[in-house]
């Protein structure tokens, strides 16, 4: 009994917390490309770009999509490494504001500069067949169509199957009203359809108190990852590991993310298209 219960405990531990693979040279070089700005590199001692590439498990020719790339650090690093055989898709989703519109362009803004192979784009809202919306108080005599808006992050699709979707303290801002709340499983869908057989997932969030759930979305910027992981294996997807990476036991759940930089609590979750 003992020598089986040995047996299984690697594939537990695999399960539970995966150990970060070898950082390779074409990560490392990445990470240290000169061309990089001083901004992003002084934020790397905290968010530790190559220990969770390397989790993530990205290499030369691959073709992922940087979901929400927001000012394109990950970016930046992801079409270094890819290289000329692989391509990134910069796929940024449009949100309404109260405030003056956002500046920086994140996208765009990494086309050329210094990578070729990065192509930038925006979902966007469409109009969906909604027959569910039909009354039988609707006049009979009448024919309708009734249609609803879906929001642009359910319309997500990529240009070739991907070998990875990657989202990066952005997948709390989904269940938010600034956009359009979208029903999360839809998104999931659409991630899992745009993967290979085999593709990952990875979520890297700002981590909520535990049994929260979504209520710390809009408030502080934060989601349980129990929630992701509910969502995501709703959608279809498996949960092949997790990391520590980037936990910090100080932070106790209850400031604005957002105040805290990149010295927030964050989980790091890797999920497998069957």
């Amino acid at each position: 009994m003992l020598v089986a219960a040995a047996a299984l405990l690697p594939q537990f531990v695999h399960a539970a917390e995966s150990p970060v693979e070898a950082l390779s040279d074409h990560v490392m070089a990445a990470v240290a490309d000169p061309s990089r700005p001083d901004s992003d590199r002084q934020r790397d001692a905290d968010r530790r770009p190559a220990e969770v590439i390397a989790f993530a498990g990205i290499k030369p020719g691959d073709k992922l999509a940087d979901f929400m790339p927001g000012r394109g650090y990950y970016t930046r690093i992801f079409c270094k490494l890819v290289g000329d055989g692989g391509q990134v898709y910069a796929i940024s989703v449009p949100f309404k504001r109260s405030g003056p519109p956002p500046t920086d362009k994140p996208a765009e803004a990494v086309v050329g500069e210094p990578c070729s192979n990065v192509t930038p784009s925006s979902l966007q809202p469409r109009m969906v067949p909604a027959p569910e919306l039909w009354s039988s108080s609707d006049d009979p005599g009448a024919v309708y169509e009734y249609w609803a808006s879906s929001p642009a992050a359910e319309n997500f699709t990529a240009a070739e199957p991907l070998d990875l979707i990657w989202t990066s303290e952005n997948y709390h801002d989904l269940h938010n009203p600034a956009f359009g709340s979208p029903n999360l499983q839809t998104v999931g869908r659409a991630w899992l359809n745009a993967l290979k057989p085999g593709g990952i997932l990875i979520v890297e969030d700002h981590a909520a108190e535990a049994g929260s759930g979504a209520r710390d979305t809009e408030t502080l910027h934060r989601i349980d990852p129990a929630e992701v992981q509910r969502e995501m294996l709703a959608a279809g997807f498996v949960l092949v590991a997790e990391s520590a990476l980037l936990h910090h036991p100080d932070d106790r759940h209850a400031v604005k993310a957002h105040a805290m930089h990149d010295r927030t609590d964050r989980f790091l979750l890797k999920f497998r298209k069957p």
